[in-house]
């Protein structure tokens, strides 16, 4: 059986607002593995992004516990943590954040170097991932002169640059129209089954969701299968 890379259990987190407690995650349980594809579905305000950011180690839960690939994560400190988000975690976000000085090459590149990895090498990785996006000609051009399309396939580059063993990724074609949707969700999923990756993928679209490989939907605060 596949290792499971992400392990969330009992997973409670409550905000306040004004004198009222919102109980947003009441008790999560939740396995990714290697090579899965998951679905994250739920109406808004269900906390699906929060649990994102839980499991991005982004935020801490109030209570339950958090494994990545075998280690406990609850008693990381910020270093370790910040270790994992950069060299186990991609993220891909709805809009796609790109560093608008920067070029498409240079946007997949960054990271790499904050991670360590010579700037020669990271030059190859980051052409390597726009030959693969179908964005090699584009490589120097900046996020302004890249369509709506183009600029979340450099995200995508960018979740992937350092090879992560885990990608994140909340409502990642929401901003696009249908069509280019359609394009780059089939690309990013391409790409994460390439690689072998756990994926965790928020998304209102049940179309979408129907090529992944299973669904887990927010009921009353927990996760149901299906």
């Amino acid at each position: 059986m596949s290792e499971a890379v992400l392990n969330l259990r009992g997973v409670v987190r409550t905000f306040t607002q004004g004198r009222a407690n919102l109980e947003v995650l009441r008790g999560v349980d939740l396995e990714v593995r290697e090579g899965e594809i998951v679905a994250l579905m739920g109406p808004s305000g269900a906390g699906k992004s929060t649990l994102l950011h839980i499991a991005g180690l982004l935020e801490a839960p109030d209570q339950g516990d958090i494994a990545m690939c075998g280690e406990a994560c609850a008693d990381m400190d910020d270093n370790a943590r910040t270790g994992l988000r950069r060299h186990v975690i991609g993220f891909v976000y709805q809009h796609h954040h790109l560093l608008p000085e920067f070029s498409a090459l240079e946007n997949i590149l960054v990271p790499q170097i904050i991670a360590g990895r010579s700037r020669r090498d990271a030059r190859a990785r980051a052409t390597e991932l726009l030959e693969w996006l179908g964005l090699g000609e584009r490589a120097t051009h900046r996020p302004a002169r890249l369509s709506g399309g183009e600029q979340q396939r450099v995200a995508i580059g960018r979740a992937l640059a350092n090879a992560p063993k885990l990608l994140l990724a909340d409502e990642p074609t929401g901003n696009l129209d249908p069509h280019t949707a359609g394009d780059v969700f089939a690309l990013m999923l391409k790409l994460a089954r390439s690689a072998n990756l756990a994926a965790l993928v928020a998304t209102h679209n049940p179309d979408l969701a129907a090529k992944m490989d299973r669904v887990v939907r927010f009921e009353e605060g927990r996760l149901v299968e299906g």
